[in-house]
């Protein structure tokens, strides 16, 4: 199972939120690129980016953050946030983000998703944010009628190389990941399932990697306020895989 460190990006700095909310965020680094070359330094195989301006304006905001942390390491990173269209998808997959997330345009346009993997095999992720089973966008500010499972089920088939479902209501308050809906997710569609949300220890890693249907998890404060040794939780999950 894939850890990914997250770096959420809000005003050019690298924060925090609870639920979800941009009026109750900590910033944890006020330089992403310095806390990208940590995470890699510590052996993390992939970053974790989210444009979090971009994910309530609906384009990019947090540009140059995301090109210094594309500078300052090699290791493959994924981005969400305010990518709405397919000249935002080309520009960042040409810059060199392995793999762009859709959210929002998921729920609106699911043909721009449909075009973007044949367009880019491999480099799209959909982003299921859920909020009480249901998918919520632009930024979580809204609540769309749809479940996890049927926004899923509008890909199959489509070349999404991964979908990261994230609860809301776990978001940045350390309550421990909600395995058994993303679980209910990973085995509703073929296509790989990334945990998101509420991730507070190595037990919670431990936990999502031994149901063995989630193919990665996400952890962002726990990582920044100790809770979990990123060198430590790589090491237990490379064990485990071993």
């Amino acid at each position: 199972m894939i850890l990914y460190p997250a770096i959420d990006l809000k005003d050019g700095q690298c924060v925090r939120l609870r639920l979800g909310d941009m009026d109750q965020s900590t910033v944890f680094n006020d330089d992403p690129a310095a806390q990208a070359r940590d995470f890699a330094a510590a052996g993390c195989e992939w970053l974790h980016l989210v444009d979090l301006n971009g994910a309530f304006e609906g384009k990019p905001v947090n540009a140059s953050a995301v090109e210094a942390i594309l500078g300052a390491t090699d290791i493959p990173v994924q981005l969400g946030g305010g990518i709405r269209d397919m000249a935002t998808i080309d520009a960042w997959l040409e810059r060199g983000i392995r793999r762009v997330i859709l959210g929002t345009v998921a729920v609106k346009d699911p043909d721009l998703v449909r075009a973007a993997c044949d367009k880019w095999p491999g480099r799209v992720a959909v982003g299921i944010d859920a909020k009480g089973g249901k998918v919520a966008i632009e930024g979580w500010a809204e609540v769309s009628e749809l479940t996890a499972e049927a926004l899923a089920a509008e890909f199959e088939g489509a070349g999404v190389s991964a979908i990261i479902h994230t609860d809301v209501d776990r978001d940045g308050v350390l309550a421990g990941p909600n395995i058994e809906a993303t679980a209910r997710l990973a085995a509703s569609t073929a296509i790989p399932v990334i945990a998101s949300g509420g991730v507070s220890s190595l037990d919670d890693l431990m936990a999502i990697q031994a149901n063995g249907t989630i193919e990665g998890a996400i952890s962002g404060r726990a990582l920044y306020d100790g809770r979990i040794n990123l060198e430590e939780a790589l090491s237990s999950l490379r064990e485990r895989t071993s």
